[in-house]
């Protein structure tokens, strides 16, 4: 079974049937997953990524391969033999065979009480057997290549290794011939959501399960036949509601991090919502009640939610210019093209006070909402009519415009910028300035090209996390922001390089505000209780806690805390707000002038340090 002492891994417990006897197969600081028996319960195999690419980051996503270990020496040493010797010892079981089946045809006429016995044997479950002497040395890699991987199974005779394995886009049926390693991809799947694999009680068949169809696989003609079901359930709604319901109730109860239910009486919220479960009338409904009950608990990471894929919905499009609101006749009138957007093309020409007349032939009314005319046109060849009202001049151009996702990266991307050339011009080039938007690969990735980079030559940096949404890099960033030199490369002439190579070894300055959540509440608390530098901004909301969201069979997703944390002084985080050593708040009539008053602060007490 999967098992993990900490969040920092995944390990595999064999466990006794009476849960007396446990012993950690693995044993390893590597995630260890998904274990199963194979080969008679001979051998287990598992997934690890102790030998895959990982991200830059400890929260990003991770290549595995396919590992077994052999739990009997003589299954170890049959799989350690050359491709010649096994060959060989199987042409000796043959003649083996032979032999013994020429001596049983001359006992045919022996008691056939003892022959009823002998067939009675066979049908008995026949106990394990565990050498467990260097059992822990026993194991093997099995792939030639980590991957993105989602099931495995072993053949009968264990000779051949198939899994479902995820390198480029989608994922595919692959298989390794175990002797020989040659791999090969068995069926192209092309599965968005990898799969499951299952052999038939015989081992003859393997059977997979992917993207919610079931298919045979044959696996000596390299082909896949669909497995038609076709039936028809008749689903009692009301039924269903209850059942979610105790569902909720009780596996908050079992896994709530803390005994005490923030005071509230976890047993008297039962009666009190379930009395409105009967005039529930769809899954919005019994998601927000959801949500109101875990509410009690004011919590962070808890709730309910529903949603429903809807075909064809509205969906405004953007061309990613800032509009004059107050320009009253017809057209749009451009104030700015964003920088990456679709309208900023050299051969277009596009300038501010331009204004856009038409969109695929329709004039823009001012009595009409602009987002209209926009309508579904993302990634769609759109025909657009410009006026230039310096020479009264008309130009046609055709553009595809971009989902609102889109332009608000490229807003994103402006953002910063902005504040990087900010700090750059007030601060006279001394500091460098990153944002943290998230808590992932990327992001890291990115402070490290940033910072390393651009901001080597800078004797300090700001880093802004404000509006940061959680994730898991709180221990990357720590580590990154607080390296300390203890070697210089030099030449006579100059320096050249140092180490720690991999970490920022001079001084931050961390920005706070309140949408920082999740892991951006965690940094902020380590950032401070560690002293790695000073902190402006507002205070950050307590919720440096771990998510444990479920699905629920109408679809419906809910969550409730399963694990908080605690701070350096040992309080819990839940509820317990971070304060940032210099408190300032972006006023309004400020702010939206473009006056940041945070990242003024930020750079001039950050200034204090270096000059």
């Amino acid at each position: 079974m999967g098992w993990g002492a900490t969040l920092s891994n995944g390990e595999v417990l064999l466990m006794s049937a009476d849960g007396k006897k446990r012993v950690n197969l693995t044993a390893s600081g590597y995630y260890d997953y998904l274990p199963k028996w194979v080969n008679e319960g001979k051998q287990m195999l598992w997934f690890s990524n102790r030998d895959g690419l990982k991200s830059y980051a400890t929260s990003g996503r991770t290549q595995s391969d396919v590992y077994s270990m052999f739990f009997t020496k003589d299954a170890w040493d049959k799989f350690n033999m050359s491709k010649e010797d096994y060959d060989l010892m199987k042409q000796i079981e043959k003649l083996e065979k032979k032999d013994k089946n020429k001596e049983e045809d001359k006992n045919k006429k022996k008691d056939k009480k003892k022959k009823d016995e002998d067939q009675g044997n066979k049908d008995e479950v026949k106990p394990l057997i565990f050498d467990w002497d260097d059992m822990d040395t026993r194991k093997a890699r099995l792939t030639i290549h980590s991957s993105r991987l989602s099931d495995a199974v072993l053949s009968k005779d264990g000779e051949n290794l198939y899994y479902l394995a995820r390198f480029e886009k989608n994922y595919n049926l692959w298989k390794t011939e175990l002797r020989t390693k040659n791999t090969s991809m068995l069926v192209s799947l092309n599965a968005e959501r990898g799969g499951s694999l299952m052999w038939d009680k015989k081992q003859e068949n393997l059977y997979l399960l992917s993207d919610g169809k079931i298919f045979k696989v044959d696996t000596k003609g390299a082909k896949t036949t669909p497995v038609k079901i076709k039936g028809e359930m008749q689903l009692d709604m009301n039924a269903e509601r209850d059942y979610m319901f105790d569902h909720v109730w009780l596996r908050t109860n079992a896994i709530f991090y803390h005994s005490n239910f923030h005071g509230v009486d976890w047993s008297a919220m039962k009666s009190e919502y379930a009395k409105y479960i009967p005039h529930l009338g769809n899954s919005y409904e019994f998601s927000e009640m959801v949500s109101e009950m875990l509410g009690e608990l004011n919590v962070s990471h808890a709730g309910g939610r529903y949603s429903r894929r809807i075909t064809n919905p509205d969906a405004t499009a953007a061309l990613g210019i800032f509009m004059d609101y107050t320009y009253a006749g017809n057209g749009i009138k451009v104030t700015e093209v964003i920088k990456g957007g679709p309208l900023d093309k050299a051969k277009y020409k596009l300038k501010a006070s331009m204004i856009i007349e038409k969109i695929d032939g329709e004039t823009v009314l001012p009595t009409r909402d602009v987002a209209s005319y926009l309508n579904r046109k993302a990634d769609k060849f759109t025909l657009l009519e410009l006026l230039d009202p310096t020479d009264n001049s008309r130009q046609q151009i055709t553009v595809k415009p971009i989902s609102l996702g889109a332009e608000n990266r490229l807003l994103y991307n402006r953002w910063v910028k902005m504040n990087e050339e900010e700090v750059e011009e007030k601060s006279k080039g001394k500091l460098g300035y990153v944002h943290i938007p998230g808590m992932s690969d990327g992001p890291y990735r990115t402070i490290y090209d940033r910072m390393m980079g651009k901001f080597m030559d800078k004797k300090a940096v700001i880093v802004d996390t404000r509006f940061n949404g959680g994730g898991d890099l709180v221990a990357d960033l720590a580590m990154f922001f607080t390296g300390v030199p203890f070697i210089s490369y030099e030449t006579e002439a100059r320096k050249v390089g140092g180490e720690p190579t991999s970490r920022w070894t001079k001084p931050t300055l961390a920005m706070f505000n309140e949408s920082m959540y999740s892991d951006g509440h965690c940094f902020a608390s380590g950032y401070t209780d560690l002293r790695i530098g000073k902190t402006v901004g507002m205070p950050v909301p307590g919720t440096c806690s771990f998510a444990g969201w479920e699905g629920l069979p109408d679809g419906s997703r809910w969550g409730v805390v399963p694990v908080s944390a605690k701070n350096k002084s040992g309080e819990w985080m839940e509820n317990n707000q971070t304060e940032p050593i210099i408190k300032i708040k972006n006023m309004p009539g400020m702010i939206d002038k473009g006056i940041d008053q945070q990242l003024e602060r930020s750079i001039e007490e950050l200034l204090k340090e270096v000059e």
